[in-house]
């Protein structure tokens, strides 16, 4: 199959329209929640939280004994606001650093959940077969009724980020001032990572425990790199993301043998690198550009400055004893005297080239600013 076939077909086959909205739901509520974590430097917490549901899935099954995807989700999203809990409470009560209690939480539940899938592996019923895509995903399993979900959970995500939008963007560039407000910021801060874990949970049947934080932090880091406003990378992380989980279901359905999630999270690493390259703002290459034209302005600013260093002590700046003393000093390139030219900073005749008044101008202003600097 291919890209083409794949989008003629996306409207009338089931599996490939389910699919196809499932991932970019997903990709959409990640990117948005995602921004959040990025900005509170919760980077790690994405991680972690995904390890930690792995238990919640292994005691939900053997507690229920069936594979029905809302409970062993619904045993995830306990399990997950546990683990996260937890590594709330080892920070403010003990005297760990954040990266220690996340490093801990992710081992630990991990761990645990592990073992509780070798155990389940053994047991002698044939209901435990395919527990282990929870580990890496597997977005062929998506059904309506779980697209529902997520389409239901995202609408309430949105509705709550806009209902408690100031709330949040004040908590999340000053949480004193926000304390001083009178706003119950504990309340605020546990709203957005309930909606967090919300989101990692939603993600595990498609993504998997392993890749999950990936699709969590990508499509927000690439968005930061386009944008100063809070809102608009919220909005841009959820186009970034929703576009990942099209693109790479697209790929991955056209290619045999390739894994929905991981193709996923290496669309959206694309967008990361792309953004990271070609961003206006803080892409490295216009950086460069940047920074190459700063090099050049201020090796033209330095060159005037000399000039003007020679000629101030002239009674005019066309005297020809100063034409004289400039146009045998050699330690100007030819492209600077164009490029000074271009600015009417010099005139050039022949072979004879001299400062004209604007040049002159310019050069005793910015010898009198460095002056007050100094």
């Amino acid at each position: 199959m291919t890209i083409t076939e794949y989008f003629n077909l996306l409207f009338t086959d089931y599996t490939l329209r389910t699919i196809t909205l499932g991932t970019a739901v997903l990709g959409a509520i990640c990117g948005m929640l995602g921004s959040f974590a990025v900005l509170r430097k919760q980077s790690l917490l994405g991680d972690a939280v995904s390890h930690a549901a792995l238990p919640g899935i292994a005691i939900a099954f053997l507690i229920t004994g069936t594979k029905d995807s809302n409970v062993l989700l619904l045993g995830a999203l306990v399990s997950g606001l546990i683990g996260t809990f937890w590594i709330r409470g080892m920070i403010t009560k003990t005297h760990l650093k954040t990266d220690t209690a996340l490093g801990l939480i992710l081992s630990l539940f991990f761990g645990f959940g592990m073992l509780l899938l070798t155990f389940i592996q053994k047991m002698p019923n044939a209901n435990q077969a395919g527990l282990d895509k929870y580990l890496f995903g597997q977005a062929a399993t998506l059904v309506e009724s779980d697209v529902k979900i997520m389409i239901i959970v995202t609408g309430v995500c949105l509705f709550i980020l806009l209902l408690f939008w100031k709330e949040f963007k004040i908590l999340l560039f000053d949480p004193d001032y926000t304390k001083t407000l009178g706003f119950n910021t504990r309340f605020i801060d546990v709203l957005i990572t309930f909606f967090i874990v919300l989101a990692i949970v939603l993600g595990l049947q498609t993504v998997g425990v392993v890749l999950m934080s990936a699709l969590l932090l990508a499509p927000a880091a690439a968005a930061r790199q386009w944008t100063n406003s809070l809102g608009f990378m919220v909005f841009l992380a959820a186009i970034f993301g929703a576009f990942s989980g099209v693109l790479g279901t697209a790929i991955s359905a056209t290619q045999n043998n390739l894994s929905t999630g991981p193709v996923i999270v290496l669309v959206a690493a694309v967008f990361v690198i792309f953004s990271f390259i070609f961003s206006p703002g803080r892409g490295l290459l216009f950086r460069e550009i940047r920074f190459r034209k700063n090099r050049k302005d201020l090796q033209l600013k330095k060159t005037l400055q000399f000039m003007y260093g020679i000629v101030e002590s002239h009674e005019n700046i066309s005297h020809p004893h100063a034409i004289r003393i400039l146009n045998n000093f050699h330690g100007y390139t030819k492209g600077s005297l164009r490029t000074l030219e271009e600015k009417e900073w010099i005139t050039i005749s022949g072979q004879q080239w001299a400062l004209t008044q604007k040049g002159f101008d310019e050069a005793k202003d910015m010898y009198n600013q460095q002056l007050k600097n100094d």
